[in-house]
């Protein structure tokens, strides 16, 4: 593959640790191209802090969060509770994909407890096939010359918006990075007051290393991430984080030869 380049595009900063931050580190040590980005910089985030001062905060931690693989960040500036499905931020999307050019795209699941993660995947979806549409254009941006592989990563933790459990039927043993995504995902010191304030939740990087232990117990492994790929009609069927991670990736449902 000429083009190794991973982008994991979430709804919010800390987002791509949580829930990828093993397996990009994975494919990091690999010799892959990292990026990670979010539609919003968080701006919510705080009870103390106003929206520009919260935004600049989590910004720098995305990018320390990012750096710790030496991988680049980038936020496309949309608001906290407000992403939209619509042309403008559907562009900004696209843009993102044409600049990084990515072969495999990580974003967040398609069903999850709220609507900014669920309309963030539905934006990266579409990307990967508009981005590669020459006729779609963007001044000085060529097209992706091909669809990207594209993998959802697990719904906040492992549910949905009914409390219903979603198990990813791929699995990535992250035993080996487990250490590496606890240190970026303490990247990210404002949100453990924010979660303490609004839900009475302490220790957020203690319940990353605990849903990443739920999901190691699938595969008889001490830490794993969920995923599920996107095999629809145009998209690439074989799966690429097979190929690239080997003996890291399993399939506890079964689902796959």
């Amino acid at each position: 593959m000429k083009n190794k380049t991973v982008l994991c595009l979430m709804a919010h900063p800390d987002d791509p640790e949580i829930w990828s931050g093993g397996t990009l580190a994975l494919l990091a040590e690999s010799g892959w191209q990292v990026v990670t980005a979010t539609m919003t910089p968080g701006q919510a985030g705080s009870t103390t802090l106003n929206a520009k001062e919260i935004s600049t905060v989590r910004r720098k931690e995305a990018a320390d969060a990012a750096a710790v693989i030496g991988a680049a960040y980038h936020c496309l500036e949309s608001e906290d509770v407000f992403i939209t499905y619509d042309k403008s931020t559907l562009l900004r999307v696209i843009t993102l994909f044409r600049e990084v050019q990515p072969s495999m795209v990580i974003t967040a699941s398609p069903q999850d407890y709220m609507l900014d993660h669920e309309i963030t995947s539905t934006l990266a979806q579409t990307a990967c096939m508009a981005a590669s549409i020459p006729n779609i254009e963007i001044p000085g941006l060529p097209a992706l010359t091909g669809v990207p592989h594209l993998y959802y990563a697990d719904a906040a933790y492992g549910r949905d918006r009914f409390g219903n459990e979603i198990t990813g039927d791929i699995m990535v043993d992250i035993t080996t990075s487990i250490d590496t995504k606890t240190k970026m995902t303490a990247c990210h010191r404002s949100q453990r007051e924010w979660l303490r304030t609004i839900s009475g939740v302490d220790e957020f990087v203690l319940m990353m290393r605990s849903f990443s232990e739920r999901n190691g117990k699938l595969i008889d492994r001490p830490y794993a991430e969920g995923y599920r790929q996107h095999l629809g009609f145009s998209y690439p069927q074989d799966d690429l984080l097979a190929k690239e991670l080997g003996p890291y990736v399993h399939y506890p449902k079964l689902s796959r030869p």
